[in-house]
C-alpha cells in the first residue's frame, strides 16, 4: 500500500481492534485515527480516545501531527502501575 504505515495496537486497543498489527494509509494522526474507528467500529473509537499514539518513538500531540510513510505507529492505552 503506498503512503502506509504500520499500526501496532496494544491491551485494550488491541482488544477493540480484534487484532495486533494492520497497515493503514494516512497522512496525519486524525486520519490514522478516522481510518482505525472506519476499520474496526466504535468500540475502538471510544478506546482510541484514551490512547496515546507513537511513531517511531514520538508522541503524535494532535490530530494534525504527520504520519510518514512507513512509520510504525504504536496505540498505547493508558497503563496503571509505575
Amino acid at each position: 500500500m503506498s503512503g502506509a504505515v504500520t499500526v501496532r495496537y496494544f491491551a485494550a486497543a488491541a482488544e477493540a481492534a480484534g487484532l495486533e498489527t494492520e497497515e493503514l494509509v494516512a497522512a496525519t494522526a486524525g486520519e490514522l485515527r478516522a481510518a482505525m474507528t472506519a476499520a474496526h467500529g466504535p468500540g475502538l473509537g471510544r478506546v482510541l480516545t484514551r490512547c496515546s499514539l507513537l511513531a517511531a518513538g514520538t508522541r503524535l500531540a494532535d490530530d494534525a501531527a504527520p504520519v510518514a510513510p512507513g512509520v510504525t505507529v504504536d496505540v498505547l492505552p493508558p497503563f496503571a502501575g509505575g
